[in-house]
Parts: structure tokens; sequence; C-alpha cells
């Protein structure tokens, strides 16, 4: 008995290993996607300006960061007790406007420096609604809680997503030619703009995405293993918005088997059992076994480290 409608997957043929620089950029669920990466130590960087969810705001991260363009104190502005950028979240927002500079600029050198040697990039789509600030009007990636009469609200056209995403490729390809570029759209519901118009974003999102499909760029289909293979609210958390632990295991098995290279496996076995037993809390810590046990994992990720010198555990 079927009790599940199955996406039918194959193995990419540029697949991820050992080797791989790994950038991921977008909405929270490339988040996900990149713990578990950096969970089995693949070298990575997840998300340097934050969590961005729509297309002209990652165009917009790449771009700057392959022009180097810094920014300056214009570019930033003071809100609620903090100084905050238009073109990051707010885990970037500081107390002080130079340390925020600071922030914006060192993000824009480690993009820049992570693009050139990139294996791969896996862009997560969240969103196609965007605001733009009526006084500058600009299109922001974050409002930092500025009063929304400031902002115009607005839905990306396909065309217009296209567009940018096109010139975000470009960017990309200018700095790191041989990079591969995987599109994936967010599962995350965003109902805040209304269970309608949360459908149209997604919608133009997935319209524009296989137009860079078309084009030879990869897809990997996370929105539709949550909407079908997953069709159920025990796949939710308590917010009925966005995937649980359950559901964000099950997309990364898929996704492990798609994209990451057979002969990795082995070592992310290795890594995991080092991981879970730096996570075990011992009943007895000075008992003798316990120190046996510590022993054999330090000489388990000495083994690890001398064979993959950029593994590092802890700190």
């Amino acid at each position: 008995m079927e009790l599940q409608t199955q996406i039918p997957l194959k193995k990419e043929v540029s697949t991820i290993d050992y080797k791989s620089q790994i950038l991921l950029l977008g909405s929270c669920f490339s988040e996900n996607i990149g713990k578990k990466i950096g969970y089995y130590k693949f070298s990575n960087l997840i998300n340097p300006f934050g969590i961005l969810f729509h297309p002209l705001a990652i165009e917009n991260l790449v771009q700057r960061s392959v022009e180097k363009r810094p920014y300056n104190q214009k570019e930033i502005f003071h809100h609620n007790g903090l100084w905050h950028s238009y073109d990051a979240h707010s885990d970037l927002s500081d107390l002080d406007p130079d340390e925020l500079l600071k922030r914006l600029n060192k993000s824009l050198d480690v993009t820049s420096d992570f693009l050139k040697t990139a294996t791969h990039v896996i862009i997560t789509l969240g969103t196609s609604w965007v605001y733009k600030e009526r006084n500058s009007e600009n299109i922001v990636a974050n409002c930092h809680k500025v009063p929304q009469k400031q902002f115009i609200k607005e839905l990306l056209s396909i065309g217009e997503i296209e567009e940018s995403l096109l010139n975000t490729i470009n960017k990309v390809k200018s700095a790191n030619k041989n990079m591969n570029i995987i599109f994936t759209i967010s599962p995350v519901r965003h109902l805040k703009d209304g269970f309608v118009e949360n459908q149209r974003s997604k919608a133009h999102l997935i319209s524009a995405v296989h137009s860079m499909v078309d084009r030879g760029h990869s897809y990997f289909p996370s929105y539709e293993l949550q909407m079908d293979e997953l069709r159920d609210y025990r796949f939710y958390k308590e917010d009925m918005v966005h995937p649980n632990k359950l559901a964000i295991d099950y997309i990364w098995n898929k996704f492990k088997m798609v994209w990451i290279s057979e002969g990795a496996y082995q070592v992310m076995d290795e890594i995991e059992t080092v991981q879970k037993g730096l996570a075990h809390k011992p009943f007895q810590p000075k008992s003798e076994a316990h120190q046996q046990f510590l022993k054999n994992l330090q000489t388990k990720i000495k083994e690890l480290q001398d064979s993959h010198p950029h593994i590092k555990f802890g700190g």
C-alpha cells in the first residue's frame, strides 16, 4: 500500500564532497540545510548578511560582494536604539554605527573571497513580495520594524524575478565560472501575506526559477517535498508555518541522496559518531569508562582531521 506520492529524484553529476565549498544564500530554510551541511563538516558559508527572503536582496548582496562596493555612513540608519542596514538582516544590527559598518563590510569581503573558490551556491527563495521604502524608492531586504506606512508593498512579476536571477547568475559566474548554482524554493509558508497571496508569491518564484533551469541550472524540490510528500500538519512546527525537525531531516535526506557524493557517506557517518559523542552527557564524568570514551573520541577526531584538515570540532 502506497501512503505517499513520491517525487522522482536522481543523483546529480557535480555532487558535493569534502573538497567542495558551499555558499548558501536566502530564506531561513537555507539555514536549515546549511546547519546540516555544517554538522557534517563540509566547508560552507551560510547567509553572511543574515536571512534574505526575496531574489532582489540576494542579487544586491552578490553584486556588492563581487564589485567590492563597501557600505558607508549614508547607507545605514538609526531606529529603536540600534543602527541598521536595509540590505541586511537585523542579526547584523548594532548599537554602534561604526561596528555595523565593520560587520557589513566584513561580510562583503568574506562573501567575495568565498565566491572565488566556491564549488556550489545554493539559493533558496522565500517570497516574491517586497517592500519599497517611500523616500528612497529602494527595495529593502529587511524592514527592521520601521512603521509599515514608510513602505510600499509590491509583488514582483515573474519577469522581474527572472531578470534578478539572471543578474545574480552572471555576477556569480563573473567571480567563478565553474560554480554550480542550485535553486530551491523555501517550503516556509508566508501566511502573514495571506493564504492566496502566499500561493501567488510561490508560483511566481517557481515559474522564474524554472526559466533558469531551462538555461541549464539546477533545481532541488524542497517546496514540493514539503507540499506533496509531507502533506500533513504534523510536519510543521506549532506555528503551522515552518517545517519541523522531522520535515527538515526528511528533506535533508533527499538532498543527501541527490547532491552529496556517495564517496562522502563514510566520512559523514564518522563525523556523526563524533558529534553524538561530543553531545553525550555522562552520569559519571570522572569514571574510568568515560575517560576511556573521551580518549577514543579524541583518537577518532585526530584521524578525521589528519585526512581532512579543514574539519574542526567545537569552538
